[in-house]
């Protein structure tokens, strides 16, 4: 397997001794940072004149833009809704005896550069001469989890020979364009710029659309902390800038602080912006790069303490894990339920930065273990919110009930692709099933009345008008669909959508029992309706291979050239890099699972012999070009104990982007499939299950690995499972009592008990 390595092996860092400028885009990618609000690629402070991506987001600050297409059909979206490149908030040219600093034409001696996870900061320092002068520069910066509107910097230049006069210009910058912007349009106008000895401001708002989507406001501030001295300052529109001066002897040293606020007009008035990101910068400014500091690690060590996972003898696997964890958190971390988790996160613009169903089917499962309840309970009020703009899109496509989008920022479709947008309908039963999954695992039944049920009635309604009747075989079938597999388009009865449309109607029926009168006259249900659903859960069509004992991906799948990944010559993997499209979707090749991806869910509706034959003859088809396959396929390994399979795919899955396995991480990094790393490790190799309101466990340990342990949240308890090559041991660390299943045999942990297991 081809991979591209950049940083070293280590626990907790990402560190390299080498400026990769041919893979500067790579480095940037994978030393992104963020804290939910905001964040950025890793790009450098200093002047770097060569190609790169110059990249800072705030989260839920977007532009409805146009869809570029030669044609358009009924039904399809108005506008493609994508992130967009804000503020430059860190730049800080630097100058020696006037001659500045460029990291792409300079040589640099002892160059370090270190992503510091643990702490979640990014440091990099370096030795640069300039004509008979040789200055050391040091440079660390984060975005505090604790002070959302808060990033700092902190600068050291040293001189280490003769006397030499530093000019230091921190700026904010407001001409940013998009990596995939049109025609190198502008998404921003400037409202306001202003500067002065101690401030500086950069106010911008995106430019008018015309689809009535509200412009968003940003006001930029910074302040600096030094004992150089200010020697100017200006101002223009979208910019401003300070330069400071020091005059060094051999030796010394001159420090700056550039603290940042970002204020927003998602939860300021307009007028309000600029006065409260002053505000919000003094009180930074007074507390000093340190003191934030401090503060931002300590908050992440807490929330490492409920969500590391440890790995022991093979620290590959121990890095990729806490990568992907770093990540995610990075990202999202449920304080803000207008907010959802773009693939891309802060790391890119590609997929437009939206909200898609990798939240529901793999982000989901993850956040209900590591973090409190209410992470999850507000990724799903998200959709609950949404749901207005559901029914909107099932009647832009002449259908009833509620059909969530595949990509948004507000509810409303605004992808550009026909076959996703008219075709990849099971997003809905994705999102169905993450509310079977929060009531199931977290016991907040409670949920289902008050919300859960109104998504699942609008979902069940859309699926049961999107079927059709077959008079010659007598079932009902589902046609003209994309599965998860986006390499097979507008096919006929994918068994996975019509596995998921069946599950959607019996649970939403399920749960209809159970909630009030008021509740269910409100929904209007009636009895033919119900009836019409009970029918399509009954004669609903499978395409099923007798022969095989298969289900098949689609009508007409085993009519194709069927052979295995191992018969394509190496050189033209990965194949959406290689093959035509048109090829690709008359292939047998498979871009992620499909029917796999139902036996994930619906595991325990399943024999292992039924969940062998199906991934002994799907796995060889995959070519898991889409960063959420391998995890799906890692989990069912392990619980076939395919052991070497298993580790192989967990390693694909948790060094994805690490590795660069797909060759496609310098657009940013695959966010919502990191978390098939920790799925793979806790529902794979550890085995834990949550069906039917039990918590079980059947963990074995990867030969090559000595041990491995992690926490989990279940219903207000804390539990850890530590698994080494003699025993599985269990804990409970906080909560009440609680029974769950090892192995199959129930077993009883009482507060601060702990089991052990030959």
């Amino acid at each position: 397997m081809y991979y591209n390595r950049l940083f070293d092996v280590d626990e907790w860092t990402l560190k390299t001794t080498q400026l990769h400028r041919e893979h500067i885009r790579l480095q940037e990618s994978l030393t992104s940072l963020g804290n939910g609000y905001m964040g950025m690629r890793g790009n450098f402070e200093e002047t770097y004149s060569g190609d790169h991506h110059q990249g800072t987001y705030i989260a839920g600050i977007w532009f409805p833009d146009k869809t570029r297409v030669g044609w358009w059909k009924i039904g399809y979206p108005d506008y493609f809704g994508k992130v967009i490149n804000a503020i430059n908030l860190v730049g800080l040219r630097i100058w020696i005896d006037q001659e500045e600093i460029d990291l792409f034409i300079d040589h640099l001696e002892q160059f370090q550069l270190e992503l510091d996870m643990k702490k979640a900061v990014l440091r990099h320092s370096y030795i640069v001469k300039k004509p008979g002068k040789m200055v050391k520069i040091e440079i660390e910066r984060f975005f505090s989890i604790v002070h959302k509107e808060i990033a700092a910097i902190r600068f050291r230049a040293t001189n280490l020979g003769k006397p030499a006069t530093i000019k230091l210009m921190p700026y904010l910058d407001g001409n940013v364009k998009n990596e995939d912007a049109n025609y190198d349009e502008m998404f921003w106008t400037d409202i306001h710029s202003e500067v002065n000895e101690k401030r500086a401001a950069v106010i911008t708002e995106t430019i008018e659309n015309p689809f009535g989507v509200p412009r968003f406001t940003v006001a930029a501030t910074m302040g600096c902390r030094t004992d150089a001295i200010l020697t100017t300052h200006q101002a223009k529109p979208l910019y401003a800038e300070q330069i400071y001066e020091k005059e060094l002897r051999e030796n010394e040293s001159l420090h700056l602080e550039k603290i940042i606020a970002v204020t927003t007009s998602r939860d300021y008035e307009k007028e309000l912006l600029l006065s409260r990101a002053y505000e919000l910068l003094d009180q930074a400014l007074e507390s000093g790069y340190e003191e934030l500091f401090q503060e931002h690690a300590a908050a992440w060590q807490k929330r490492w303490d409920k969500a590391d996972v440890r790995i022991v003898g093979d620290p590959e696997a121990q890095q990729g894990i806490r990568f992907n964890l770093f990540q995610l958190f990075s990202t999202y971390y449920g304080d803000d339920p207008r907010l959802n988790i773009g693939p891309k996160g802060f790391t890119g613009e590609k997929y437009g930065g939206a909200t898609y169903w990798d939240t529901e089917a793999y982000a989901v499962p993850m956040y209900l273990s590591v973090a409190s309840p209410e992470v999850t309970r507000n990724l799903l009020l998200y959709r609950y919110n949404h749901l207005p703009q559901a029914y909107e899109n099932a009647k832009k496509l002449g259908l009833k009930g509620a059909l969530y989008p595949m990509v948004t920022f507000t509810g409303i479709e605004c992808h550009n692709e026909w076959e996703i947008t008219f075709e990849e309908i099971h997003r809905n039963g994705a999102i169905a099933y993450a509310v079977y999954n929060y009531v199931n695992y977290t016991g907040d039944k409670e949920y289902i009345n008050q919300y859960g049920i109104d998504v699942l009635v609008g979902i069940s309604r859309f699926f049961a008008d999107r079927v059709h009747f077959s008079e010659r075989k007598q079932k009902y079938m589902i046609h003209g669909v994309t599965g998860p597999n986006e390499y097979e388009n507008n096919v006929n009865n994918n068994w996975y959508t019509n596995r998921i449309a069946v599950w959607t109607l019996k649970f939403t029926i399920a749960s209809l029992d159970k909630i009030g009168k008021d509740k269910k006259t409100a929904l209007n249900i009636t009895e033919k309706e119900l009836t019409k659903w009970r029918d399509i859960i009954d004669r609903m069509y499978f395409p099923y291979d007798e022969k095989l004992g298969i289900f098949l991906q689609q009508d007409g799948f085993l009519d194709k050239p069927i052979q295995p990944v191992s018969a394509i010559p190496r050189e033209d993997l990965p194949l959406n890099q290689h093959w035509s499209w048109d090829r690709i979707l008359r292939s047998c090749y498979i871009k992620q699972a499909d029917v796999l991806q139902g036996f994930y869910f619906f595991n325990d509706e399943f024999t292992m012999e039924e969940k062998q034959r199906h991934f002994e003859f799907y796995e060889p088809l995959t070519v898991h070009e889409s960063s959420l396959s391998p995890c799906v396929h890692a989990i069912l390994a392990a619980e076939l104990r395919k052991e070497d399979k298993a580790v192989e795919l967990y390693k694909r899955t948790s060094r994805l982007d690490l590795d660069n396995y797909n060759h496609d991480t310098e657009d940013g990094l695959h966010i919502t499939s990191m978390t098939g790393s920790w799925l793979a490790i806790v529902h794979g190799f550890a085995g834990m299950r949550t069906f039917n309101e039990t918590l079980s466990f059947a963990p074995f340990l990867p030969r090559i690995w000595d041990a491995y342990a992690f926490k989990i949240n279940y219903r207000n308890r804390l539990l850890e499972v530590k698994v080494n090559k003699k025993h599985v041991t269990v804990s409970l660390l906080e909560g009440e009592p609680l029974e769950l299943k090892l192995f199959g045999e129930p077993i009883y942990l009482t507060n601060t008990d702990t089991k052990e297991y030959v």
